[in-house]
């Protein structure tokens, strides 16, 4: 899962378009998203019989664990009496297989969406709206606003929070006390002031102080919020690319700065790994990068690539200080969200479903995979019992974004204009402002519908 949700990404905003088109309803979904729902006329979620049952959930590979459904399953018995059948979808078709199901009478009554496939879905009619509903879902806790937001359209709650994950700094603590460094840095000149140390102890044209590529968008966007800009704004239900703000663009030229002078030039142009393309972690594990921005699992995958040469105790992580002031850089937050199928005949069972799997029990299990929680609470209480090397990313997970929750977001993703809108300025090809006025009409068209 962790490689290849991205993956599935590609074909979706096609696919969704077609099959969808079935399930739309007759009422304009359309308007602003990501705006805070109306918590009026709220709803409870009501014991429900449901002997002789079955609720059909579909997973996709890699998100659960199958002794974490089998506790959400359990429990959800007890309390109704139904039976679960879960369905554990493979990355590679699941885009066709979601978009064709929801479009159908039987339908599945519970999908698992990556968070920024949720509007997409929603603004098709896919979904049931859990707007009267939230209270009860997020029982008495504050969501993530990089689950909620994307999750949320025309003011209308689509989608419950599942779990989220982030990338923070992975650093190799060997290479770094190599060059004098016993500290993570506090602040960003600490960050570059290191970083000069290490590129000063390692002189190989092959060596990264900070293996950056350029087509790494998902790190790309820290610096660009950092400055306080973004990829694209919304008012009056229409979307505007937002690169070429003066934030967005300071941003870009701080990246492009830090790029250029941490990481190695070929990596300019390539993304984090693929068939052609090198693994950073890879990289890392061969002792040619220093530090890399990665994911919850990706300390574990040094360790295993590496073959014995980095043991997990030679790892250290930390999220990246603040460009702009005080505090740290804002990270994308990515994840999955419950969606109840707005065909599913079993909806009262399904929130039921949803509210246990949702709730602080099953987030506390969740946490141990490892996953980042879906509260703020339940991230700050799963950061007191996790180990200094995971802890920095509950830290970031507090100060989480999430792409821009439009329901045309996913051909950008699909199309890689934004990978090469980054590699473009990394590799010098282009200039921030010449890129974004490029990337921006891009954006101004595919996100309003008319590519």
């Amino acid at each position: 899962m962790k490689k290849t949700r991205t993956m599935a990404i590609g074909a979706f905003g096609i696919v969704a378009a077609l099959s969808l088109a079935a399930c739309s309803s007759d009422s304009d979904n359309g308007g602003e998203v990501g705006k805070t729902p109306d918590a009026t006329t709220q709803k409870t979620i009501d014991k429900v019989d449901g002997t002789g049952k079955t609720l059909n959930v579909w997973v996709m590979e890699g998100d659960y664990k199958d002794e974490t459904l089998a506790k959400i399953n359990s429990e959800f018995k007890t309390e109704t009496g139904a039976e679960v059948k879960v369905q554990v979808l493979p990355w590679a078709n699941a885009s066709t297989k979601l978009s064709t199901a929801l479009g159908q009478d039987d339908t599945p009554d519970i999908v698992d969406l990556g968070n920024t496939w949720v509007s997409n879905y929603a603004y098709n009619g896919a979904l049931m709206d859990l707007s009267q509903y939230q209270d009860a879902l997020k029982q008495d806790r504050t969501w993530l606003p990089s689950l909620i937001e994307p999750a949320t359209l025309d003011g209308k709650v689509y989608a419950v929070p599942s779990f989220a994950g982030v990338r923070v700094a992975i650093y190799n603590k060997k290479i770094w006390a190599d060059a004098g460094i016993t500290d993570v840095p506090t602040t960003y000149a600490d960050l570059t002031a290191d970083l000069d140390k290490i590129k000063a102890k390692n002189t190989a044209a092959d060596f990264s102080p900070f293996y950056l590529p350029g087509k790494y968008w998902y790190a790309g966007m820290q610096w660009i919020w950092d400055a306080g800009g973004d990829i694209a704004t919304q008012a009056d239900g229409k979307w505007t690319g937002a690169t070429s703000s003066a934030e967005a663009q300071k941003g870009l030229e701080t990246w492009k700065s830090f790029q250029n002078t941490y990481s190695t030039k070929a990596s300019q142009g390539i993304d984090t790994g693929s068939k052609t393309e090198p693994a950073q972690t890879q990289i890392m594990a061969d002792g040619k990068a220093a530090t890399i921005i990665g994911a919850l699992w990706d300390p574990g995958s040094v360790v295993a690539s590496s073959k014995g040469k980095v043991k997990e105790s030679d790892l250290g992580t930390f999220a990246i200080p603040s460009s702009s002031g005080s505090g740290l850089q804002p990270v994308f937050g990515g994840g999955s969200d419950w969606g109840i199928a707005a065909k599913s005949k079993n909806q009262d069972l399904a929130l039921v479903w949803t509210k246990i799997a949702a709730g602080p029990e099953i987030q506390s299990i969740l946490a141990a995979q490892p996953w980042i929680p879906n509260t703020v609470e339940g991230a700050k209480e799963a950061e007191g019992s996790a180990s200094d090397l995971i802890k920095p990313y509950y830290a970031a997970a507090a100060n989480s974004k999430a792409a821009p929750p439009a329901p045309n977001w996913l051909p950008i993703e699909g199309d890689q204009s934004v990978q090469e809108f980054f590699s473009s300025v990394a590799l010098g090809k282009k200039t921030p402002a010449d890129a974004a006025k490029e990337f921006d009409s891009h954006l101004d068209e595919t996100l309003n519908g008319n590519s």
